[in-house]
């Protein structure tokens, strides 16, 4: 292939990766959107485990996006789970892709502290490309930390209706 044409592929092919990971285009606040009844209890206790990972979780708000990225100077979403399980000791695969097959799946209903859900970003598809923690759960209404690529690190709802849509599944690692 000629240098030129490889100098001009090379940029292009960088923000087609990009624009594919880890994808929250919508910016969508809670204040403005419909709620939507999710029908969970709060029945289970996290435990400290779940509490601390969670915490360290919400060290990086704020933080922004950066593909790949696994530090307070950027953060992308499975990067922000690697990141937050590992520093207590838990090694989980790096790839949203990977995490989703991994622990054990969890209805909606059940979610607690520290599990992990899944959503599909991309317009009529439903293949996970993005990932969150679970930080606070109360009857009907899920939080959950994550890496948005318009907003960094930040916590959303599973009420706000971007989200509700887009969930795929939960899964429990601890």
């Amino acid at each position: 292939m000629p240098l030129p044409l490889m100098n001009r592929l090379l940029p292009l092919l960088l923000l087609l990766m990009i624009l594919s990971s880890c994808k929250s285009k919508k910016n969508y606040s809670s204040k403005t959107q419909p709620k939507r009844s999710l029908n969970v209890t709060a029945d289970s206790k996290p435990g400290e485990e779940a509490m601390a990972i969670v915490d360290y979780a919400k060290t990086f708000d704020g933080t922004r996006y950066k593909y790949g990225g696994t530090t307070k100077r950027g953060m992308d979403c499975s990067g922000l789970i690697y990141t937050s399980f590992k520093a207590h000791d838990i090694s989980l695969p790096r790839t949203t892709r990977d995490l989703s097959s991994t622990g054990d799946w969890v209805d909606l209903k059940e979610v607690t502290i520290g599990d992990l859900v899944f959503f599909a970003t991309k317009k009529n598809s439903r293949k996970v490309n993005h990932v969150g923690i679970v930080t606070d759960v109360r009857p009907g209404h899920v939080e959950f930390i994550h890496a948005s690529t318009s907003q960094g690190v930040i916590i959303s709802s599973l009420a706000e209706r971007y989200w509700y849509f887009a969930f795929v599944q939960a899964r429990r690692i601890l």
